[in-house]
């Protein structure tokens, strides 16, 4: 999450090692380069280069010696990493295959490409882990859904009803976000190639068949035109991530409320200690997956503005995407984890005896 370093505690609380990771500069920068890559070898196969130049072309630019130092200086200047990523590559490859490197694409081809082959990795990751949260809840419920358990509407003492009553509120959301996540996945990874105005025509008249071509060896959907100005697919993402940090963080809610003194329907292993108060055992995990899913809702907004791509290009919303979706990709990975983590950490679930009080309407 924006602020946490590496190794830190912030990290430790509420980050997500291998979401982080997948969203670290040097690995977002070899998908950069496989874009660029994919594009030499697209402009071979319309003829735009020969065959011979465009594979030299792309086995030089993934083999480039790449100073991110400097691209981090220069970024500071031009905005964005790409201008610098093409000046290195053109000094590295030999004169005759310099027209087969990044000549008539653009910066957001590359970048939001690139961000695509990310996504693509992390949403597979999250699919696998909501997978293993419902395996864990699957298991709580073997283990205990047969005790009984005050439900409580309002807060208040309602009906009996079992564990396994209130286990079944918290998986059944999980189906539903594996399909929207399927239902998704057409309209988000999809090659971006529209060159400078979006139009292709930089391109020479092969933009189509050299899209075809990237859209095949990145294994991507191949739009008929440029999205660079649509970003509704990302914010439609955003969204995603809210629900299913949301849904986690009513699991955390329930198991926070149930662990607390003299309602005791839940025995947690471990827990959180405080520096002031012997006694107590927090539920911190139950209590983070809450604070991750109102983190997630509140950075939302923000995807939504960034919606307004002015004209053909916008610096303003698209340096905005950068800084509020990976935050919201790594806190929906530490939510994963966390939720995947605390069914093994109850011991008992349910009423120890009857529940005291009249049923609240």
């Amino acid at each position: 999450m924006t602020g946490a370093e590496p190794g830190g505690w912030l990290e430790a609380v509420a980050g997500d090692a291998t979401t982080s990771a997948r969203l670290g500069e040097a690995r977002r920068l070899q998908d950069m380069l496989r874009v660029e890559a994919s594009y030499a070898r697209a402009l071979g196969a319309v003829g735009q280069v020969t065959p011979e130049i465009a594979e030299a072309a792309a086995k030089a630019i993934e083999a480039a010696p790449i100073d991110t130092r400097q691209i981090a200086r220069e970024a500071a200047e031009d905005g964005m990493p790409v201008p610098s990523l093409s000046r290195q590559l053109r000094a590295a490859v030999p004169e005759n295959l310099r027209d087969a490197v990044h000549k008539g694409l653009t910066s957001q081809d590359v970048m939001d490409t690139a961000l695509i082959l990310t996504l693509r990795d992390i949403l597979l990751d999250f699919e696998t882990r909501l997978d293993r949260v419902d395996a864990a809840l699957a298991r709580l419920d073997d283990a205990f859904g047969a005790a009984p358990l005050m439900a409580r509407t309002r807060m208040q003492a309602a009906l009996p009803v079992t564990v396994a009553d209130r286990i079944a509120l918290w998986r059944r959301p999980l189906a539903d976000h594996r399909q929207r996540l399927a239902d998704l996945r057409p309209r988000l990874l999809r090659l971006q190639l529209g060159g400078p105005v979006g139009t292709r025509t930089s391109l020479h008249g092969h933009g189509d068949a050299i899209a075809r071509h990237m859209a095949a060896a990145l294994d991507l959907g191949n739009p008929d035109t440029a999205w660079h100005t649509d970003r509704s697919p990302l914010a439609e993402l955003g969204g995603w991530l809210s629900m299913v940090t949301g849904s986690l963080g009513k699991m955390g809610h329930d198991i926070a409320l149930m662990a607390q003194q003299g309602v005791d329907a839940v025995k947690l292993k471990g827990g959180g200690s405080s520096s002031a108060m012997a006694h107590k055992v927090n539920p911190v995990s139950a209590e983070l997956l809450v604070t991750l899913a109102r983190y997630t809702a509140v950075q939302l907004p923000g995807l939504h503005l960034a919606l307004d791509h002015e004209q053909e290009r916008s610096g303003i919303s698209w340096t905005l995407e950068w800084l509020i979706l990976p935050p919201m990709l790594i806190a929906t990975g530490a939510a994963l984890a966390r939720a995947e983590a605390l069914p093994a950490a109850i011991e008992r679930m349910g009423e120890e005896r009857g529940e005291k009080g009249t049923p609240g309407a």
